[in-house]
C-alpha cells in the first residue's frame, strides 16, 4: 500500500507541474538572440531579435534548474508576480575566449542565442555572469511581449530525420545532429555518420543502459565545400557553419563561433542538445556546457569516444580532467570551487564528491598503481598539474586512448542529467 500511495503521489506531481507548464508556455520556442561583448575584464550583453521556432523539447515538469552548473545562468520571470517560471545554466565560448592572450588586448563581440519555452503572457528574461568570486550577477535584463509582431516566424526549411526515436520529446533526451562541411553529393555519408553515432554512443554507460531515454535526429544542410578550415595549414573552406580548427590558436580545438547559425539550423527538428558531426578524419573537437558540441566524424577508430568524451562537457557539465592542450590559462583559480561536478580546488569538496569516497581515503590522494581502480581525490585536471584535483587516475574525461569508463563521479552525473531531462 505504502509502495501505491508513492506512485499516486508521483503522479499527481507529474500532472500538477505539467500544468503549471500549460498555464504559463506553449509547446514552441522562443529564441532570444543577442551579442556577448567585452574583454578579459569585463563583458556587455546586447539584444539582437526574437525569434519563434515551431518545436519545445523539453521537460514540461523540470522547468527550475536547482543545480547551477555553467558560466551563465538565465531566468524566465512573470512580468506581472516576478515568479520564476524558467531557469537554465549554460556557458559560451565567449567565456573561454576571454581568458586567452587576445582577450588582454583587444575587445569582440560573439553571436550567441538563448531558447525558453514559448510564454502566454509578458515575462521578464534575464542572463547573469559569475563574477571573479564565482558568485552570479546579473547582466542582461529583457521584457518580452509574446504578442509582439516583431517576433520573427520566418525560417529556412532544412529536412529532418530520425536517427532514434525513443517517445515524446518532452520525457526523453532529444539530440539533433548537424551536418557541417559535407557537400551536395554526401547527403548519404552524413546519414550514415549519423547512424554511426548513435551506434558509437550507447556503447558507452551510462548511455547504454538508458538507450529508451533518447530520440535523435539528424538536419541535413550542404556545404559549398568539404571539411571544416584549418588555418595553420592555410585551409579555408566554404562551409554551412564555418567551423575552424585552431580556434583560440589550439590545433585540435574545432569550434563555430556563430552559434546563431548553429541555432538556425538546429530549429528545424525538437531538440535539448545540438551535435555537430563535421565531415574530416583530423582529430579535434570541442564542447561547451548547454551550448553546443562539435567532433570530427572520421577520426579512425576513436571518433566515438570523441563523441562521448565531448558530450560529457556539453551535457553534464564535465570539466577536463586532463593536464596541458590548451593555449589559455586562469580558468580555475585556487581559492574558487569550479562549478563542473568532476573537479574541485578543496575549497569546498564537500559539495562535490566527497560523501562517495570510501572511509579512510586519502586527501590529496597518490597517484599509485594500487589507486588505479580506487575513486579519490588525484591531483592535476582542468589543464593544470597543481591545484586542481579529480576523481580517479583514470577516465574518459581525462584519456580517451587507454580507457573506456566514465569513472563513477562523472557516470553519476550524466544520469542524474538523463533523470532531470526525462521527468
Amino acid at each position: 500500500m505504502k509502495y501505491l500511495a508513492i506512485i499516486a503521489f508521483f503522479l499527481i506531481s507529474t500532472q500538477q507541474l505539467s500544468a503549471q507548464f500549460s498555464k504559463f508556455f506553449e509547446e514552441k520556442t522562443l529564441r532570444l538572440d543577442y551579442f556577448h561583448c567585452g574583454n578579459s575584464e569585463n563583458e556587455q550583453f546586447f539584444f539582437d531579435e526574437l525569434i519563434q521556432e515551431p518545436y519545445w523539447a523539453g521537460s514540461q515538469t523540470n522547468l527550475i534548474d536547482n543545480l547551477h552548473y555553467g558560466e551563465q545562468f538565465m531566468e524566465v520571470k512573470s512580468a506581472e508576480t516576478g515568479e520564476v517560471l524558467y531557469s537554465r545554466g549554460f556557458s559560451t565560448l565567449f567565456n573561454e575566449w576571454q581568458t586567452t592572450p587576445e582577450a588582454k588586448t583587444t575587445a569582440c563581440c560573439y553571436p550567441e542565442s538563448l531558447i525558453l519555452p514559448f510564454p502566454k503572457e509578458k515575462v521578464q528574461v534575464t542572463i547573469s555572469s559569475r563574477d571573479k568570486k564565482g558568485v552570479f550577477v546579473k547582466k542582461f535584463d529583457y521584457t518580452v511581449d509574446p504578442k509582439s509582431y516583431f517576433i520573427k516566424k520566418e525560417r529556412e526549411e532544412l529536412p529532418v530525420f530520425d536517427v532514434v526515436h525513443s517517445g515524446e520529446p518532452a520525457v526523453k533526451v532529444d539530440i539533433v545532429l548537424l551536418s557541417e562541411g559535407y557537400t551536395e553529393k554526401q547527403e548519404k555519408l552524413f546519414r550514415e555518420d549519423c547512424r554511426k553515432f548513435a551506434e558509437g554512443f550507447f556503447k558507452y554507460s551510462p548511455y547504454s543502459e538508458n538507450k529508451d531515454k533518447f530520440n535523435i535526429r539528424g538536419v541535413w544542410a550542404p556545404s559549398k565545400s568539404a571539411g571544416p578550415d584549418i588555418p595553420g595549414k592555410d585551409i579555408w573552406n566554404k562551409t554551412r557553419l564555418n567551423s575552424s580548427y585552431y580556434t583560440f590558436d589550439s590545433e585540435r580545438y574545432l569550434m563555430i563561433k556563430d552559434f546563431q547559425g548553429v541555432r538556425d539550423m538546429a530549429g528545424n527538428a525538437p531538440y535539448d542538445y545540438i551535435y555537430i558531426l563535421a565531415n574530416t578524419d583530423k582529430y579535434g573537437g570541442g564542447a561547451v556546457y548547454n551550448f553546443y558540441g562539435i567532433s570530427a566524424a572520421h577520426h579512425a577508430d576513436e571518433a566515438a569516444k570523441i563523441y562521448i568524451h565531448e558530450f560529457g562537457h556539453l551535457f553534464a557539465g564535465l570539466g577536463d580532467e586532463y593536464v596541458g592542450g590548451v593555449e589559455y590559462s586562469e580558468f580555475y583559480p585556487a581559492d574558487i570551487e569550479p562549478w563542473e561536478p568532476n573537479l574541485t580546488t578543496l575549497v569546498h569538496f564537500d559539495q562535490k564528491w566527497k560523501s562517495m569516497l570510501p572511509e579512510g581515503t586519502e586527501i590529496p590522494t597518490p597517484s599509485k598503481d594500487k589507486n588505479a581502480e580506487k575513486l579519490g581525490v588525484y591531483e592535476g585536471g582542468g589543464y593544470v598539474s597543481k591545484g586542481v584535483y579529480r576523481p580517479r587516475i583514470n577516465c574518459l574525461m581525462n584519456n580517451l586512448h587507454t580507457i573506456d569508463v566514465f569513472c563513477p563521479v562523472c557516470k553519476k552525473s550524466i544520469q542524474e542529467m538523463i533523470d532531470f531531462n526525462c521527468n
